[in-house]
């Protein structure tokens, strides 16, 4: 995304402050429906003055690209993907990048902070790859849900607020600016403290899939909205706050909840 007004236009798509994001940093971000539900997470890099990156887990960019373009009106703004740069990660803590803050350059790559203290992680953004062994992208997904990372499969899409998915812990949605999809419903909500329903992290069964219901005392309360891993496989569930102190269940198998990794807002 390059141009002298990328910026402006991105502050006004997304459900994240962009002006506030200096050069050289990463922040977590959002695009929403009108309605305040999330279509996708990303992770929005700005390299330079007038040049923002989107790097998006679950989303095409293409696609991405394609739906924004009907926003660009008369501004000078280039929405483009990149084939050409290749995306890989490692279990391993950066050589420099150190949270919001990247290191290196887009010629010989750049370096983020993809993880915490307790689960390091590097993501590397360049035409060439790490030279490491990669993660399998399960282990990669697995890691993200235990970070509290939505990772939204096309069934998941325009489901949930960013309130329901947490995206709080993340900083990944503002409050206080205005002119983005859906800000309206999210403000609303944050303001008047009617989110009803929160974001867990469950150990279920391995036919658990996102989607299925999560069900207490024999009633469904909620869903899944995201599951990885095999043996044990883990998904993020949207529940109620206010609900029985009972055993839960996902597929007719107990489900447990487990603790986040805390620490991975940007």
């Amino acid at each position: 995304m390059d141009g002298p007004d990328a910026i402006a236009f991105a502050q006004a798509q997304f459900a994240n402050d962009v002006t506030a994001l200096a050069s050289g940093h990463w922040q977590w971000n959002a695009w929403l429906t009108s309605k305040g539900r999330v279509i996708a997470v990303f992770a929005l890099l700005r390299t330079g003055d007038f040049s923002l990156r989107l790097l998006l887990p679950d989303f095409d960019a293409a696609e991405l690209g394609d739906a924004l373009r009907r926003f660009v009106f008369r501004r000078k703004v280039t929405l483009t993907a990149r084939p050409d740069l290749r995306v890989s990660g490692a279990f391993a803590a950066p050589a420099q990048a150190r949270g919001p803050l990247l290191a290196g350059d887009e010629a010989g790559g750049l370096e983020l902070d993809y993880g915490t203290a307790e689960l390091p992680r590097t993501l590397r953004l360049a035409i060439e790859p790490l030279a490491a062994e990669p993660p399998s992208p399960e282990a990669w997904a697995l890691a993200d849900l235990h970070l509290g990372l939505p990772r939204l499969p096309l069934s998941q899409r325009e489901q949930w607020t960013p309130q329901q998915l947490a995206l709080d812990r993340l900083a990944a949605f503002s409050v206080k600016k205005g002119c983005y999809p859906g800000q309206e419903i999210v403000a609303r909500t944050h303001f008047l403290g009617r989110a009803k329903r929160e974001l867990l992290l469950l150990q279920v069964a391995d036919p658990a899939e996102p989607g299925a219901e999560v069900v207490q005392s024999g009633r469904a309360i909620g869903s899944l909205a995201s599951a990885a891993g095999r043996s044990p496989r883990f998904a993020l569930a949207v529940l109620p706050l206010e609900r029985e102190d009972a055993p839960l269940q996902v597929e007719g198998e107990p489900a447990r909840v487990e603790p986040f990794v805390e620490g991975l807002a940007r």
